[in-house]
């Protein structure tokens, strides 16, 4: 991916001074031949997943995360290229239907914020992870295909649902589901860790934190977050953070006893 990413840099295809040069169909060349090897890996990947297994390569960057120091930013990386050429997600083609001043343009998580988060949180394969906001189902997804936990995603744009139950049963993730519905709404009551990547804020966001709360009195429940949202949710009092709270990391709070 770093190759690439250099060699578009150095050689555009619509750099007509260099167009038709031998550099440049060298170039290409070479793009042509590792694009090749990128997707025969993605293949690869994408056959092991779909025998149920969670491949080395998914193993190796969750042994990272757990070694390395919390995963900072909201840029994206070589890595979330990678994510996405093997989930192949097929993009909406209808516009949002839901919008408002509380309602947050959606941006997928970073995927090494994902592996954070299954470190961070320690996620296993008893847990049922909650994504609300879920998007296209990227957290879901790999979430379980890492731990083996079962996971939601709750997200209010039908388009989005629809491509994210797609790519679920091409990738045979049984454990993984997507529900259509307003977080305000949905039933929390099977959820053990629950994830927000700022999808909503203001009174939807304090609606669903008394959803949560309600939860809680109940049993434990694990609240993670990543972005603006973080600030907020650090003010509830029933919640206790495990974790430094970054919006720019995953943050992890325990519900208190």
């Amino acid at each position: 991916m770093e190759v690439l990413d250099r060699l578009d840099a150095y050689f555009p295809n619509a750099d007509l001074d260099l167009m038709g040069s031998d550099l440049h169909q060298r170039a290409r060349a070479m793009c042509g031949r590792l694009e090749a090897a990128n997707s025969e890996r993605y293949r690869s990947i994408r056959q092991e997943i779909q025998r149920g297994v969670c491949p080395d390569t998914f193993v190796q960057l969750l042994q990272r995360s757990e070694a390395e120091n919390p995963a900072r930013g909201n840029s994206y990386d070589y890595l979330d290229e990678s994510i996405s050429g093997v989930l192949q997600f097929d993009e909406p083609t209808d516009a949002p239907v839901h919008s408002g001043p509380e309602m947050v343009f959606y941006q997928p998580t970073p995927a090494r914020h994902i592996f954070a988060l299954i470190a961070a949180a320690g996620i296993s394969e008893s847990d049922v992870l909650v994504d609300l906001g879920s998007g296209l189902g990227h957290v879901p997804m790999v979430v379980s295909i890492c731990t083996g936990a079962r996971a939601i995603g709750v997200e209010v744009e039908p388009s989005y649902v629809a491509c994210s139950r797609q790519c679920a049963e091409r990738l045979n993730l049984s454990r993984v589901s997507f529900l259509e519905a307003d977080a305000r709404v949905a039933d929390f009551s099977i959820g053990m860790v629950f994830y927000l990547y700022t999808p909503f804020s203001g009174s939807i966001l304090r609606a669903v934190m008394d959803s949560l709360r309600e939860q809680a009195a109940v049993r434990p429940i694990r609240i993670c977050t990543f972005g603006p949202c973080t600030t907020a949710i650090a003010e509830e009092s029933w919640l206790e953070a495990v974790t430094t709270r970054e919006a720019d990391q995953i943050t992890v709070f325990l519900s208190r006893a």
